[in-house]
């Protein structure tokens, strides 16, 4: 067994979403979630089929995205995970829907920062152990940080 990193391109710090999942019609019905739970979302989605052909099956309503997903869960090439990049929105929004997806079975993260999954690889195929989403800690927040942290989600909607 060989353990790896896959480092997930993401050029434009784009929100995205890595999880497993276990069928065929994952793309049809992560489709389905997010266009039913934000109309008029933009995002690609693709997902590595692990029986059969292996493909990478894909879908979208924004093609770069839909093209970003496939290029990022080709290298990935992991069984059953799939990838969602979006934007104008944030993965907040769309994760419960993702989540009641049947066939989902584990979501890894959900981030805009930069990501490195962690692969183990062996003669059957490729497996994610977890994900490294940004960076180490640098310290611990100080009230004038909390007070920034508060401002930031009030002016971004999220806190009144």
């Amino acid at each position: 067994m060989e353990i790896k990193t896959v480092k997930i391109e993401n050029p434009h710090e784009l929100n995205l979403i890595l999880g497993q999942s276990h069928f065929i019609k994952t793309v049809e019905d992560i489709y389905e979630a997010i266009v039913n739970t934000v109309p008029m979302a933009k995002f690609g989605v693709a997902f590595c089929e692990a029986s059969d052909k292996c493909l990478v099956r894909h879908t979208g309503t924004d093609e770069e995205l839909v093209e970003l997903a496939r290029k990022n869960a080709f290298n990935l090439a992991a069984g059953h995970s799939f990838i969602i990049f979006m934007k104008d929105m944030f993965p907040v929004n769309v994760l419960p829907a993702i989540r009641n997806v049947p066939e989902v079975c584990r979501i890894f993260c959900a981030t805009a920062n930069p990501l490195e999954v962690v692969v183990a690889e062996t003669e059957l195929g490729r497996g994610i152990l977890g994900v490294i989403d940004g960076f180490k800690s640098k310290g611990i927040e100080t009230d004038e940080d909390i007070k920034s942290r508060k401002e930031l989600l009030r002016k971004i909607g999220y806190k009144q």
